[in-house]
């Protein structure tokens, strides 16, 4: 597994499970599968090896206090860098593992709501090897709080944007959990030898503490819980509850409880340690089982895999990768055994191989079983080596071999090509996590060549990848032309490669790069019906233009452009897609999430859209947001989002992303894009007395970069979807929630903002708002329709995504000791159909008080020790969020500034 040359220098370990189909398994107890990937840019060392061993089973035996005796660590894969040596101990890895980039802190990749699966966990050599365990706790601690994140889909429960709040006490206090733990609020800065530690100052806007107070836990505690706040101290064994939960403190979390739990009794009797396994990164195996029955002669199939396979073996796959390949109709022939790719000349000779008529039945267990003998010539060992599978027909013997493929540990991607591709397949790709990508007959959509686009190796280094820039087409009928730009930016340009495909006859081809120069003719294949051409060394940025004249009419056309990154230790721009689930059922919703990157650095700012093709050809298009609101649970995390509604027909459907930035308009941003980094300790009390650990390494401040122009395209896969009616779809799709309500104080009024739901979750426009009040938050959250309701007649709803503002003049509060007020909305749709109630906003009706300490910043002496001044006993209010129970792990969803989500 290969990362951004430039940030593998800090970069470790990889804890990895797929969020829409995981490939980790609970089975009696013990999670099985897991997969630690060490990144090549780690120097060969045996002892982190075994350092990983004692952070995995120490974090076993922790799991298994911290869950009541519910969950350990049955067996776990290492995953060993090829540029390390081999080594007989170290096996072939079962699963392809993703380059994932990030920074030199111990994080999860989650940028789904509560309760769903993250990404990935991250570590770094120096955490693991015990050089940081001050700052974030032992790691086997860390361990499990990394995992209730990637496992159980649970947030934090501190807050970085919001560290402080103003609670019903009339005291500013940190935001933490759980109430029992202690500690002191105070500025502490160290310059060289002398540190200042003083008071922390009330920020007159915001009624809080100045954003350089932080909270210094006490060293010895007795408070068991909770290790979604702070496991790194000692006492800390226990996941929260919703008894002890402190519904004021501002936190990310929403009611869940995960099928782990309910699916699982304790164990009468302590857990075995973890089984290790050691597995090395080889070169890429592959099969290409390519379907020549006779539905392949129809809408030109054919010809279509051919143009996309020529794509795949010229320019997608890698030097290095061995290929074969086998076809298959009634019976399989193996057409090509597996040749190492070294040069052109294996790629020229695998051309050869691809299949020039069509007839036959369908026979897809006789493909596999050709493709496992080709990949058995060369090894006997066969996990982690992949089959890519094209088919168009059914087959309903496919069963027969679905044994066979679980026992092989092959890895098989399908591409299913038309409305009438065997679904029994599928079974197949999900076994070890092979992608699932639909090419209608539509060719003006280019499914088949984004399908094959998509097949870069995961274990290849991101900056040898091929990218795809552009993926276009157009059916002409009275307009002769096809004229339009690619951008290539300064990340890319490396292998450039532009492929033009045809249905008739050859079109004329003009292509002028972005200093007016016309290029070289492109290399036709007439027989293929396409086009190509490489533009040697690296390609020249800016905007190619490029003009294609069709020589009949109608015709359809289409240009894909790919290329890799200019330079090895310059991270490209990258975009990633996928929907929230791959099976669906009407009339739930789902998720479009395509995330916008360079290098682990977020790119806000972007025009990103989605193109959602049904199995019919018919293409939904969706302007993808990072807004925070809606589906979008982050804002400018680059992760952009919608929520997906329009269902045309059952069967499937398949998801392509474009993204682009324009000029001046998308932005790098310097800020973590997941937030779900882990807690840094600035420091302990021990005795009274501050003992601060070094400052973060990272500035946390949100510095952007104005970026150049970039466009690039990318496959995100298909779903199935089932139970659509065949007649015109009700309206079942109430508002969504709004999230991301805020309120503040303006005399004696006050002023609410928030992004508009939409009439359908987040499209149209609602009918109305509902607004209430109350002067106590669980009277809002648990009877909201009993509150006090704001008059919202001159409040007009505006469309979807936009920020609503409404001002107004509180009502009498009933309520004795209010010291809040809280608010809350309801959006109502033109059906009548009803949001969820929104996260409740506060308004403090009081001037919070500050921590009693010295007034002015003084010098310290002594830069271990606190100022005399200082008094440990003043400890704030705390608070608990996710826990632990008897029915799982519960999330509460606080978003932003204030509040509550109600689910």
């Amino acid at each position: 597994m290969g990362l951004f040359r430039g940030f593998v220098s800090l970069l470790v370990l990889f804890l990895i499970e797929r969020s829409n189909m995981s490939l980790v398994r609970l089975n009696d107890n013990g999670y099985e599968d897991l997969v630690i990937a060490i990144d090549p840019g780690v120097p060969e060392d045996g002892q982190l090896i075994e350092q990983i061993k004692d952070m995995v089973t120490t974090a076993s035996t922790y799991l298994f206090e911290a869950t009541e005796k519910r969950f350990f660590f049955k067996n776990v894969s290492i995953l060993i860098p090829k540029n390390w040596k081999e080594n007989l101990n170290y096996k072939r890895p079962k699963h392809e593992t993703p380059a994932l980039p990030g920074r030199d802190e111990p994080y999860t990749r989650q940028f789904t709501d509560c309760g769903e699966k993250a990404e990935y966990i991250h570590f770094t050599p120096d955490y693991v090897r015990g050089k940081k365990q001050n700052e974030y706790g032992p790691s086997g601690r860390l361990f499990v709080h990394e995992w209730a994140h990637l496992r159980w889909g649970v947030f934090d429960e501190y807050n970085e944007d919001q560290p402080f709040y103003s609670a019903k006490s009339k005291k500013i206090e940190a935001t933490r959990c759980s109430t029992g733990i202690s500690g002191i609020n105070r500025v502490y800065k160290c310059q060289a030898d002398s540190c200042v530690i003083r008071s922390c100052r009330t920020n007159s806007t915001t009624k809080l503490y100045e954003k350089d107070c932080q909270f210094f836990p006490d060293k010895v505690q007795a408070e068991k819980a909770s290790i979604m706040f702070m496991q790194s101290i000692d006492s800390v064994f226990e996941f929260c509850n919703a008894e002890n939960h402190n519904h004021e403190a501002p936190s990310l979390q929403n009611i869940n409880s995960s099928e782990d739990f309910t699916n699982t009794t304790p164990m009468a009797a302590p857990p075995p340690p973890p089984v290790f396994s050691l597995l090395r990164i080889s070169e890429r195996i592959l099969c290409l089982v390519l379907d020549k029955s006779g539905s392949m002669s129809s809408f030109n199939r054919l010809n279509r895999m051919n143009q996309a396979a020529q794509y795949f073996l010229l320019q997608t796959v890698e030097n290095g990768s061995w290929v074969g390949m086998v076809h298959f109709d009634s019976v399989a022939t193996i057409k090509s055994e597996l040749i190492q790719i070294k040069s052109d000349s294996e790629r020229n000779k695998l051309l050869e191989s691809l299949p020039t008529q069509a007839y036959g039945g369908t026979s897809i267990c006789s493909g596999i079983e050709a493709a496992f003998q080709v990949i058995g010539k060369l090894t006997s060992q066969m996990d982690g080596s992949e089959i890519v599978l094209l088919t168009d027909g059914e087959d309903v013997t496919t069963g027969r071999c679905i044994d066979t493929v679980k026992q092989s540990g092959v890895i098989i991607h399908f591409i299913a090509l038309g409305p009438s591709a065997d679904e029994g397949v599928i079974q197949m790709s999900n076994i070890k996590g092979g992608k699932h990508v639909y090419a209608s007959d539509i060719a003006e959509n280019n499914g088949l060549i984004d399908a094959f686009a998509s097949l870069t190796s995961e274990n290849a280094d991101p900056t040898q990848k091929s990218l795809q820039l552009e993926s276009k087409g157009l059916t002409l009928n009275n307009d002769s032309w096809m004229n339009d730009t690619v951008i290539i930016d300064s990340t890319v340009g490396k292998d450039t490669f532009f492929l033009v495909t045809w249905e008739k006859q050859p079109p004329s081809i003009s292509l002028w790069n972005p200093s007016g120069t016309l290029t070289e003719a492109f290399t036709q294949d007439t027989l293929s019906k396409m086009a190509y051409l490489s533009i040697p060394g690296t390609a020249q940025v800016g905007t190619w233009t490029y003009s294609l004249q069709a020589k009949v009419n109608p015709e359809t056309l289409t240009m894909t452009v790919t290329s890799r990154a200019a330079n090895s230790s310059v991270p490209p721009i990258t975009v990633n897609a996928k929907m929230n689930k791959d099976t669906n059922s009407f009339p739930n919703p789902m998720i479009v999430y395509a995330q916008v990157l360079q290098g682990y650095l977020p790119i806000i700012g972007a025009n990103v859209t989605a193109f959602i093709e049904s199995k019919s050809g018919k293409t939904e298009v969706l302007e993808l947001l990072d807004n925070g609101a809606g589906a979008d649970s982050f804002k400018d995390d680059g992760v952009y989002s919608r929520y997906f509604t329009s269902y045309s027909e059952n069967g499937r459907y398949n998801l392509k992303v474009r993204a682009h930035g324009g000029t001046n308009s998308a932005r790098r941003s310097s800020r973590h894009p997941l937030n779900r980094a882990a807690a840094y300790i600035p420091g302990w009390v021990v005795d009274g007395v501050i003992e601060g650990n070094p400052p973060r390494p990272e500035n946390d401040e949100d510095t952007q970069t104005i970026l150049e122009n970039f466009s690039r395209t990318a496959s995100g896969g298909a779903f199935v979807v089932s139970q659509v009616p065949n007649t015109p779809l009700p309206d079942v799709f109430p508002p969504s929630q709004i999230t991301d309500l805020d309120a503040t104080s303006e005399s004696d009024q006050i002023k609410l903002t928030w992004t508009a739901p939409g009439d359908d979750f987040d499209v149209g426009k609602v009918q109305q708002y509902i607004i209430r009040t109350s002067g106590s938050l669980i009277d809002l959250r648990e009877n909201f329709d009993d509150a006090l309701q704001v008059n919202t007649t001159d409040l007009l709803p505006k469309e979807a995504n936009s920020k609503e503002t409404f001002v107004f003049k509180p009502g009498n509060v009933s309520e004795e000791n209010v010291t809040h007020i809280y608010i809350a909305i309801q959006s109502v749709d033109k059906s009548n159909l009803t949001s969820k109630v929104s996260n409740i906003a506060q308004v403090a009706l009081f001037i919070p008080q500050a921590d009693a300490g010295p007034d002015e910043s003084q010098p310290n002496p002594n830069p271990g020790e606190s100022h005399p001044n200082q008094n440990s006993a003043n400890k704030p209010y705390l608070w608990k969020l996710t826990g632990f129970d008897a029915t799982g792990i519960n999330c509460w969803h606080y978003i932003h500034l204030k509040a509550l989500l109600l689910l």
